[in-house]
């Protein structure tokens, strides 16, 4: 894990302000981990540039409070919601287009919000 810490792919505002657990078990903690090594830092190293992350690991209490899909990626540690640095739509879809076209090894890449040519975020998973 080189640019992003287990602690950032745990926390969420949500969670603090409603006074959620969102610790993860061992074995999230692990997927965490692979996530970071295999797709996370690669994906930084190619882009140059800091990346935010804005979710990461959910907790099932948390998930289902922020709309997550049932079966999310999210709820294993194997998910993560990015921005770019500054939040700019049309870096984000840049970020979007970068890993498609990469050979990193993403199981799932959605541009949300997608529109005038920009995204709002881009969700990636293992």
């Amino acid at each position: 894990m080189k640019y992003f810490t287990l602690r950032e792919l745990c926390h969420s505002t949500t969670a603090q302000r409603l006074g959620l657990d969102n610790t993860p078990s061992a074995q999230v903690m692990r997927n965490l981990t692979r996530l970071t090594d295999q797709l996370l830092d690669p994906m930084r190293e190619q882009w140059g540039k800091p990346i935010v992350v804005t979710s990461g690991y959910r907790s099932p209490q948390l998930n289902a409070l922020v709309g997550g899909a049932a079966r999310s990626h999210h709820l294993e540690g194997l998910a993560a919601d990015l921005v770019t640095l500054g939040n700019s739509r049309t870096q984000n879809l840049n970020l979007y287009l970068m890993i498609k076209y990469s050979s990193l090894p993403y199981r799932e890449l959605i541009a949300e919000g997608l529109k005038h040519g920009g995204c709002d975020w881009v969700h990636v998973s293992l």
